[in-house]
């Protein structure tokens, strides 16, 4: 019976030995087949022949295992280093079995061979205990000589075959003592090295950012100045910088902060109609005492700074049934009601800007022949405004029961879509300050910061800009302002998203420059027809699918520029009809003049873009001191990684960028381009080769392997391809809407990269209707099917490049904090961030740096603030040198940039928005918390 156990047991764990064995020869000889390594094949023959010796009891099991782990640590430190998610990877499964194997339940179970029976015609010595001993007279099983079958036996009367010597108890019915301690030995050793990388971060650059070099200034001279305790623009000012003057927060009071209020919006996702996408993605206003903000459904609320409580509301009417791919707001637009309405009629000296300085003679002359549609000026068909009689916007309702404009479409309203001014419960006339709404419907909406009314002397007596107007393509959802429109003195900039990766038949990615005051058209960039920026007649439309600018925008009144962020033309992963015009614009940064709309400069971070590589972040602006000189600085964060430093005149690069070789081979139809630029600041991540390939265990971390070794992946830019291409960084970008943060005086960004691999593959397509690549994810009502790309040769699979357990194939960290020098691009500090605490089975809060979302905050007193990581913290750095100061548990993701103000009560108030993020899967929420020192 007890042997029948011993068997059993024995069995049971050879054959989950031979299981494992199999996986890995099979996947071992896969990878060698495909040029990886020999490991898993050389560890699958140790597995294997561990097991055959468990199904026969035999000890050596242990020795061949104790070989095994020597073999993998030797492997795992070779490909790894002191690097201890890598190497626990790696040797997790050889370690657990090794101890498994040293357990009194296996060890005593094992015997070695009996290669020491003797004949009986040789003496056999035996110990003749003497009474002084004490012991019994006759020998015990432990120690009485046996025959071959393992029958005890009196010496005296053995048979004349075989006598086996007596043994020492470790000898007898257990495994032999020298394979026990091997196989501990070795894992003592593995244990050792792990526990030494624990206090090693090959990942981790240490260092100290410079102090203070400069007196810099964070506003622009030309611009309305934004008091120190205020926030009066996403960026805080227009330059997007996200940096405060404030130094009440310190890094050594930070730990010190406390929730000082918490307010609920009641706007979480979920709703009948909701995309995945859905989020909460807003930086709130501080004007005044008043924290302004929208919900991802459009709902625009102010609350009282100091305390959190709600002043007014505003929930505008949305048009339903909407094509979204995303639905969100990242916030509003302020203009503090200074100036006048532009004078647009012909003996008018237009000047809605500051000339700069060598700009051309002509760059506003032209302006003052444009018609637009001007309260008491011409329309863009010669009339006067008001004197047709859509001007007045007709509904089909009363105020506030849902008000639907109704005739032909105008530039403020189109039919069947929503009228502000005649919907809203209050309205104004003499709103002066405004603030500028953007909706998932296509308008922009004009409201009072003091009471939430709208303003109906904007918009012709509408309240609002129909941005569907000249638009070809209408299908309301598929275009709309995502991020806050610009506003300057005069003049609102207004750009927006389109679908991606739908079809070749979406709106037009054109940018519009409005008259301020009334929402007038004055002018329109469509980089397909870049050259045309006159608002078009009646009767015509943009150009359809031209490249596109759905990150926020920034400007410099000085200098009379708006500076536009660009996305490409779709679809984002083939681009064999592209343009010359759009090629030329796409995946650029370009300086228009606030003016005219006309280009000043651009500069391409991406050539002939097939990795949707927008260009996805707010330009931040900032004078730099370089070589003793002052020079206006342009800093774009882009989603490969480069950071490029350009003089914001001219375009032209301050730091180096070298034009580097680029992966060749586009499929039929398309081209590369031979050469890509990259900047000399850069947080774009080393190409990945076979030993970055991560996992739980060795096994799908072999699966990993094999994946990267079938696709094709020669680098970044990589073209896509039909048998998949491994796209690194992928379209989540190293940076992403969130951007950097920039510090004026000391000439520094705080920025959060992150490293994520994923995965394209191009499907051909026969026809214009049939889904390819929805699969069970085929949309629902009016929401897009995206990635199917309707009108062009190939649709596009697109994810995440995952394990077969849905963990990342590539080792982490994946995302990070880093501080670097804008003069020098030296990368000071860069320390790995975030635990997998919300994203793992059990809540464990590992430090592996996650992914972020939403951008950093910097403050004069060299603190940083983070919320945008995938796990629920709010957290706090000292920005000279990267380290944690402080952190706080929030109650969902806050894939949002924080900002900071000062209350009425003197306190500086750090402000937080959770509210998830969608295809994140992060936490759902409808938070708003505000955190202050104790009085």
């Amino acid at each position: 019976m007890r042997a029948a156990r011993h068997s059993t047991l024995l069995i049971v764990t050879a054959v989950v030995f031979a299981i494992m064995a199999l996986m890995l020869l099979i996947g071992g000889v896969w990878l060698i087949a495909l040029g990886g390594s020999w490991f898993y094949l050389i560890a699958g023959l140790a597995m294997g022949a561990t097991a055959i010796l468990l199904s026969r009891g035999d000890a050596r099991a242990l020795w061949v295992h104790a070989g095994l782990t020597v073999c993998t640590l030797v492997w795992s430190l070779w490909e790894a280093g002191l690097d201890w998610w890598p190497l626990a990877a790696r040797g997790d499964v050889v370690f657990l079995l090794g101890l498994f194997l040293l357990t009194p339940w296996v060890r005593r179970r094992l015997n070695m061979p009996r290669t020491d029976l003797v004949p009986v015609s040789q003496p056999v010595q035996h110990s003749v205990p003497t009474p002084s001993a004490r012991v019994p007279a006759e020998p015990t099983d432990e120690i009485a000589p046996r025959v071959a079958d393992g029958t005890a036996i009196d010496p005296a009367a053995a048979p004349a075959e075989t006598v086996e010597p007596a043994r020492r108890p470790w000898q007898t019915g257990a495994p032999h003592y020298a394979a026990c301690v091997a196989l501990g030995s070795t894992l003592v050793l593995f244990a050792a090295v792990a526990i030494a990388s624990w206090f090693v971060d090959p990942h981790d650059i240490d260092g100290r950012l410079p102090p203070q070099r400069a007196a810099s200034s964070d506003q622009d001279p030309a611009a309305p100045a934004v008091p120190p305790g205020e926030w009066h623009a996403y960026g805080r000012t227009g330059y997007g910088q996200r940096y405060s003057p404030l130094t009440q927060i310190t890094p050594q009071n930070v730990s010190d902060l406390r929730e000082a209020w918490r307010y609920r919006t009641g706007d979480v996702r979920g709703r009948p109609g909701d995309p995945e996408e859905t989020t909460f993605e807003v930086t709130p206003l501080k004007i005044g005492n008043r924290l302004i903000f929208c919900t991802p459904h459009q709902s625009v609320i102010a609350l009282d700074a100091t305390s959190g409580d709600e002043l007014w509301r505003y929930d505008p009417l949305i048009q339903g049934e909407l094509a979204l791919q995303h639905l969100t707001c990242r916030g509003l637009s302020y203009h503090d009601g200074r100036g006048s309405p532009i004078d647009r009629s012909p003996a008018a000296t237009p000047l809605l800007v500051p000339a700069a300085a060598g700009s051309p003679a002509d760059a506003q002359g032209d302006a003052a022949e444009r018609s637009t549609g001007v309260a008491g000026g011409p329309n863009v068909d010669g009339s006067q405004a008001g004197d047709d009689p859509q001007d007045a916007a007709p509904t089909n309702a009363p105020p506030g029961t849902g008000a639907y404009a109704q005739g032909q479409s105008t530039p403020y309203t189109r039919p069947g879509q929503p009228v502000a001014a005649a919907d809203a419960q209050s309205t104004r006339n003499d709103c002066g300050a405004k603030l500028f709404m953007p909706t998932a419907d296509g308008r922009i909406i004009a409201l009072s910061p003091e009471d939430g009314a709208v303003c109906a002397d904007f918009g012709s007596g509408t309240g609002q800009i129909n941005l569907w107007d000249r638009m070809p393509n209408v299908n309301p959802g598929s275009y709309y302002s995502t991020s806050p429109v610009v506003v300057s003195r005069n003049v609102l900039v207004v750009a927006g998203t389109v679908l991606d990766n739908v079809s070749t038949s979406e709106a037009s990615g054109v940018v519009r420059g409005y008259d301020v005051h009334t929402g007038a058209l004055l002018w329109n960039w469509d980089s397909a027809n870049p050259e045309a920026t006159e608002p078009l007649a009646p009767g015509q439309t943009y150009t359809p699918n031209s490249p596109n600018s759905w990150a926020p925008l920034s400007v410099d009144e000085s200098l009379g520029l708006v500076y536009v962020p660009m996305g490409n033309q779709p679809p984002d992963q083939w681009g064999g009809n592209r343009s010359a015009e759009a090629g030329r614009y796409s995946s650029s940064v370009v300086a228009l003049e606030l003016a005219s709309g006309r280009v000043r400069w651009h500069f391409q971070t991406v050539r002939h873009d097939l990795w949707d590589y927008d260009v996805p972040a707010q330009p931040s602006l900032v004078d730099l001191v370089v070589d003793g000189q002052n020079v206006p600085a342009l800093v774009q964060p882009t989603k490969q990684g480069d950071i490029y430093v350009l003089d914001r005149r001219s375009g032209e690069p301050i730091l180096p960028v070298a034009d580097v070789a680029a992966p060749q081979g586009a499929v039929e139809g398309d081209t590369t381009a031979p050469t890509q630029p990259a900047s000399a600041l850069s947080f774009a991540a080393p190409p990945l080769t076979g030993r970055d390939m991560w996992g739980a265990t060795m096994f799908d971390q072999l699966a990993c392997r094999i994946q990267l070794a079938r696709l094709r992946y020669e680098g970044r830019y990589t073209p896509p391809s039909l048998e998949g291409t491994l796209v690194y960084p992928g379209n989540f970008g190293t940076f992403n809407w969130g951007g950097v943060a920039i510090d004026p005086q000391r000439q520094i960004v705080f920025a959060t990269p992150t490293h994520l691999a994923f995965v394209s593959q191009l499907v051909p397509r026969e026809d214009d209707t049939t889904l390819y690549v929805q699969g069970q994810d085929t949309a629902q009502g009016s929401l897009p099917s995206l990635n199917e790309n309707f009108g062009a040769p190939y649709a596009v699979r697109l994810q995440p490049f995952l394990s077969p357990l849905s963990l990342p194939c590539q080792a982490p960290p994946w995302g990070y904090v880093a501080g670097a020098d804008l003069t020098s691009g030296e990368i000071a500090w860069k320390h790995r961030n975030g635990t997998v605490r919300d994203r793992s089975p059990i809540p464990l809060p590992f430090r592996m740096g996650v992914p972020s979302l939403g951008g950093p905050m910097i403050t004069a007193a060299g603190v940083g603030f983070l919320s945008g990581t995938i796990d629920y913290y709010v957290r706090a750095y000292d920005v000279d040198t990267g380290e944690r100061l402080w952190q706080s548990r929030l109650p969902a993701g806050a894939q949002a940039t924080p900002m900071t103000y000062v209350g009425e009560d003197g306190r500086q108030y750090l402000l937080v928005v959770a509210g998830g993020h969608g295809s994140l899967e992060t936490k759902p929420g409808d938070y708003v918390i505000a955190y202050a020192l104790p009085r």
